[in-house]
């Protein structure tokens, strides 16, 4: 067959509109009123705090209760729970600001265990949020009458200070329909969902990596709706230990670039395989909604999907990235990733739209590529530096939760490939809410002025906590993205 370049970029679409990059555009002051009450924090990018909270994992083991980053401050702060001054000089001498919290992540991650056992019913996740040091269980509107006793009555079990439950008006559901579309025929009509990134398959062959409930629901895809197959599915994970699969393209030859295609004929370059951190700022790209941004909310998440098979059945897949990112129908699998070209995660799921915002979750690339022993890289040619799946900044140390006060205010998305000087005077990203469009990754400084701003409630520091009532900070329903 004759050498072609693959038609599915990855990524997809054009982007919505164009506006400014809103990214901290000022060096943090130094914290000195934590309550850890000294010590000169460090201003960090976030690819740096994930490494700065990886090794403090290793230092301060059991003594650390989780980490987040600081996107306004670009500072890492970490939880520690034992009161000896030692830890927290040893933390503060890294560079972090510390921040001393009642609940261990033993204990958090034991309360995630016990609704596990005892709540795992369809419309629920839960995740443990370093920013507010509880486990974040969320119930969308599906979960009425027995279900909702059962899972308020566990929650309470867990004891005062460990665990919140809100509620969302949507439903969890994964998104089915498309970075770039891919399609497949299967009984019954076509699947469409998105490209993520383009890898090398363990055995040197070209391929590319989308969300295991593509690679479940049809196993050939084209970069047409109505074209002859170009790939099939080699690997599928879901429900269980992620949602993502390993698409290897049937022509040997195919050019398969490491990059996104952020719409506009404009592409993002990626480099390396990025392990997600609670609290800095990504980009979404999907055939559907195309370019959006938002904030890491949690890591280690459960979410437990309504089964498209059973009616009865639970889809619970676990691991994955909560951010309050919105995505809708089709961008299922596409590409999450970092300004710098750090390939984050595989849109999973989630709640909500583009119009009102919502929650969407991830598969981590950097498990997904473990686990398949896939590399990511230029057809084949290893593009960059991949953090191996189990070095995810702390792990389950940052499982972040689902207080996202502002989370769905995402009006539109940023701009990724604007350096840190383009961004001055585009406003100030003190939280996650991100009013002002759609950007363009490759806008210069001046197409940027003037962005507007970003003083939203991001820190989602226990705001929308409802123990009960039902009204939820949810607008939309948690769905899953083909």
């Amino acid at each position: 067959m004759p050498k072609r370049k693959a038609a599915i970029a990855v990524g997809g679409v054009a982007a919505l509109g164009a506006a400014a990059l809103l990214l901290p555009n000022a060096n943090a002051s130094q914290d000195q009123n934590k309550a850890s009450g000294a010590g000169a924090a460090k201003t960090l990018k976030a690819a740096d705090a994930s490494d700065l909270s990886a090794q403090l994992q290793k230092l301060l083991g059991d003594a650390l209760a989780g980490s987040y980053y600081d996107s306004g401050k670009q500072q890492l702060v970490v939880n520690v729970v034992s009161g000896d001054n030692n830890v927290i000089q040893q933390a503060e001498k890294a560079g972090a600001v510390v921040r001393q919290v009642e609940n261990s992540i033993s204990e958090l991650k034991s309360a995630a265990q016990a609704l596990k056992t005892k709540a795992t019913v369809p419309g629920t996740a839960w995740a443990v949020d370093p920013r507010t040091n509880k486990v974040v269980v969320t119930a969308d509107s599906s979960v009425t009458g027995a279900k909702w006793n059962r899972l308020q009555s566990t929650v309470q079990g867990l004891g005062s200070g460990m665990a919140t439950l809100k509620k969302s008006s949507g439903t969890f559901k994964t998104f089915v329909s498309g970075g770039d579309a891919i399609f497949s025929q299967v009984q019954g009509g076509n699947v469409r969902c998105s490209l993520g990134f383009n890898v090398k398959a363990s055995d040197g062959s070209p391929a590319f990596l989308t969300a295991g409930h593509c690679g479940v629901a049809a196993k050939d895809w084209s970069d047409s709706e109505t074209g002859q197959p170009i790939a099939t599915v080699d690997q599928a994970t879901f429900p269980g230990e992620g949602d993502f699969s390993l698409v290897k393209y049937n022509d040997a030859n195919t050019q398969a670039p490491s990059e996104v295609n952020t719409g506009n004929g404009q592409t993002v370059q990626i480099t390396q395989a990025a392990d997600a951190t609670v609290g800095e700022n990504v980009f979404r790209m999907g055939s559907t909604t195309g370019l959006h941004n938002g904030q890491v909310t949690g890591l280690d998440a459960t979410v437990n999907f309504q089964s498209e098979t059973d009616p009865n059945g639970v889809d619970t897949v676990t691991g994955l990235i909560q951010t309050n990112v919105c995505a809708e129908a089709g961008d299922s699998g596409g590409s999450l990733f970092t300004q710098d070209g750090g390939a984050v995660g595989l849109t999973s799921g989630g709640s909500g739209d583009c119009t009102s915002g919502g929650e969407t979750f991830f598969q981590p690339v950097t498990a997904a590529l473990q686990a398949t022993g896939a590399t990511l890289g230029d057809g084949g040619n290893g593009a960059g530096d991949q953090a191996g799946g189990g070095d995810q900044a702390g792990g389950g140390d940052q499982a972040g939760g689902g207080d996202q006060a502002g989370g769905g205010d995402q009006a539109g998305t940023a701009d990724p490939s604007a350096s840190a000087g383009d961004e001055a005077g585009a406003g100030d990203q003190a939280g996650g809410d991100q009013i002002g469009g759609a950007a363009d990754p490759s806008a210069t400084a001046g197409d940027q002025s003037g962005a507007g701003d970003q003083s939203g409630t991001g820190d989602a520091s226990g705001t929308g906590d409802q123990s009960g009532e039902g009204t939820g900070d949810g607008s939309d329903s948690l769905t899953g993205t083909h």
